[in-house]
């Protein structure tokens, strides 16, 4: 089953439709958008990933609550995998429920894993092996899309390593827009031109306010912090850096925003020159302090020759401090933004998951 069929879900399906000839007992059932869902009633049959958007499109079926997919899936005859591409904390909350009934869950949504401390403990509480009943839990697209950042740090925390600090790029939008700003060979646009640029090429949210709060980035910390085993209630829980100017908090628009932001270009220019005077460049990372249970997001001066004020693009980057790696930290470099990635994410969690329950 999949929650959601635009954006990364379009690319999941797209992709299942050449992973699943390879796994023969697998099988789409349902397939759910905000307004409308698509079934196979009686388990007799699989959904056509060909035709799944014509289908979908001529349902009459209304969307699936939570609650009714529950008691849908826990019907079929054999097991069941619930892909969530949604960022829906109505969903997320509802993982538990699927998990205790046997149904495996695959996500990309951070809500599940980033909100309140207790649907973290609940989850996997009532997932394999903390319940010998329960269903897997997969959800490496939930940090850097594609990039393998949870597994890593999963294999290194599972494997008696001791972390001792995580750093890193972990936004596409921030990467895009600090590697424009004030890349490592001087000059750069204006700020206002730079948030512009990012939202044309589609690497912002439709109200870049959403990506400039570093809300993204603190729930991927929140979700990375547990991982390593500290008890982070959530996003507010340590110093989150927003480069919103308070002036255009209240905006009533994104819009509106970007009218008004070229107004506050002196004082990003400024935040670049002062790193400029020290022969280093600014960027917008997250770190983990695992000793001292420090969390921070925000903007970091870098000298020019560090990997992190090297990066093209859009690419995120994340670094592994740990006992074995000594000074040479892990790191795991690459896109960590676009719908394909992030569903390249979802499709290897998906296989993994086939694989194990097979």
């Amino acid at each position: 089953m999949t929650l959601r069929a635009g954006g990364v879900g379009r690319h999941f399906l797209t992709q299942c439709s050449r992973l699943l000839p390879k796994f023969p007992n697998a099988a789409l059932v349902l397939i759910s958008r905000s307004n409308r869902s698509l079934r196979v009633p009686t388990f007799s049959h699989a959904l056509s990933l060909s035709t799944w958007e014509k289908d979908l499109a001529a349902s009459s079926d209304p969307a699936i609550s939570p609650s009714e997919a529950v008691d849908y899936l826990s019907s079929a005859p054999g097991k069941c995998i619930l892909v969530d591409n949604t960022s829906n904390q109505a969903i997320a909350a509802s993982y538990p429920d699927f998990l205790k009934k046997g149904i495996s869950v695959v996500t990309p949504n951070k809500k599940a894993f980033s909100s309140d401390l207790k649907l973290w403990q609940s989850i996997f509480e009532s997932a394999y092996p903390s319940h010998p009943q329960g269903g897997l839990v997969y959800h490496e697209s939930s940090v850097g899309a594609g990039l393998p950042i949870i597994s890593t740090l999963k294999d290194l925390v599972e494997t008696g390593d001791e972390v001792q600090k995580v750093e890193g790029v972990f936004s596409g939008t921030m990467s895009f827009l600090f590697n424009n700003f004030a890349p490592v060979e001087g000059k750069g646009g204006k700020w206002s031109d730079e948030v512009k640029k990012a939202k044309d090429a589609g690497y912002t949210e439709p109200d870049p306010r959403d990506d400039l709060n570093g809300a993204d980035v603190a729930r991927k910390l929140v979700i990375l912090g547990r991982i390593v085993g500290l008890q982070i209630e959530s996003t507010s829980a340590f110093p989150v850096q927003s480069l919103i100017p308070k002036e255009l908090e209240s905006c009533g628009s994104g819009d509106e925003f970007m009218e008004n932001l070229p107004a506050h270009d002196d004082e990003m220019a400024k935040v670049k020159s002062e790193a400029e005077t020290k022969g280093k460049v600014v960027r917008f990372v997250g770190s983990i302090d695992v000793a001292s249970k420090k969390v921070q997001v925000g903007l970091r001066d870098f000298d020019k020759g560090h990997p992190i004020a090297g990066l093209k693009g859009s690419d995120n980057i994340i670094s592994f401090y740990t006992k074995r790696y000594g000074q040479n930290p892990l790191i795991v470099q690459g896109a960590g933004a676009g719908g394909e990635v992030t569903a390249m994410g979802v499709t290897a969690d998906l296989i993994k998951v086939i694989q194990r329950i097979s």
